[in-house]
């Protein structure tokens, strides 16, 4: 791992090498992710800042507006000169807002081909298979996903994909996608209150597998987030800076994707690249989840 002033960055096995800090555009999308942004100009300008402060890692998924996100993308960074954009298929959504799954080869490759108009690209730098949900809507459910990862495998074959990953997904379906295709990365439900992942991500980091944390302020409880709160404040600090910070320090593969249609609170996630965690900080927050 080497400093990139952004929390170093890190080379996946086999695949790119990406700042640690990068950028999740779900949050440019309308209310409820749906439709276009309030302020549109905002959204371009959050997306290339976001670049110009040496972040190369973008998240985002068709779905998102639908098509809203992907299209921001294009408009503010195609032709994707050094940035790495990484999309997720596996869902869809409803007129009710949900996120029902949609995940037969059939379904895939539309979702794979609509990625490809709206980013206006040949080929899709990673695209992660969503797969869980369960009752609170971001944990793995166990069972096989051969046949979806299958289908994905199949279109990297076809030049259609670069690099493949999971997302929502236990130990036992990392491994189930692994015998199929190689996967440079997960992303899973992880943060200072939820650390059901900890052995994956030391697993992961064993493999040169990138782990990428979403939500990292949710699921707390009031007596959790108080903590956070004070831990924060004493360091004069947003929360949200220091539960960055936290799961940058945690692992050296650990890549984040703090998401935002603010600029100013965009620079603000990127400062907490650079904070320091003193120890007894360390300390009031490891004891979060004890």
């Amino acid at each position: 791992m080497a400093d990139s002033g952004l929390g170093g960055t890190f080379t996946m096995a086999g695949g790119p090498t990406v700042s640690r800090m990068g950028y999740g555009a779900m949050q440019l999308a309308g209310p409820g992710v749906f439709g276009p942004p309030a302020d549109r100009d905002e959204a371009i300008a959050v997306l290339r800042t976001a670049v110009e402060l040496g972040i190369d890692h973008i998240d985002t998924a068709d779905f998102y507006g639908p098509h809203v996100t992907n299209e921001l993308i294009r408009e503010a960074l195609a032709p994707y000169d050094d940035v790495l954009i990484v999309t997720k298929v596996g869902a869809v959504r409803d007129e009710q807002g949900g996120w029902p799954h949609a995940r037969s080869p059939e379904q895939l490759r539309e979702q794979v081909e609509s990625n490809l108009r709206t980013l206006g690209v040949d080929a899709l730098d990673v695209v992660n298979l969503r797969v869980g949900g369960g009752p609170d809507g971001h944990s793995p459910v166990p069972g096989s996903i051969a046949e979806p990862f299958g289908a994905l495998a199949e279109m990297r074959e076809q030049g259609l994909i670069k690099h493949l990953g999971v997302s929502v997904v236990d130990e036992a379906q990392v491994r189930e996608a692994q015998s199929i295709a190689p996967v440079v990365t997960v992303q899973n439900w992880y943060n200072v209150a939820h650390r059901g992942d900890e052995a994956l991500i030391a697993s992961l980091n064993e493999q040169g597998i990138s782990y990428v944390p979403f939500w990292p302020l949710g699921g707390f409880t009031p007596i959790q987030s108080a903590v956070l709160d004070t831990v924060a404040k004493d360091l004069g600090a947003s929360p949200q800076a220091v539960a960055l910070a936290w799961l940058l320090h945690q692992s050296p593969n650990i890549c984040v994707i703090p998401g935002t249609s603010s600029v100013a609170h965009l620079r603000e996630n990127v400062a907490a690249a650079s904070l320091e965690l003193p120890d007894d900080a360390l300390a009031a927050l490891d004891g979060i989840a004890g």
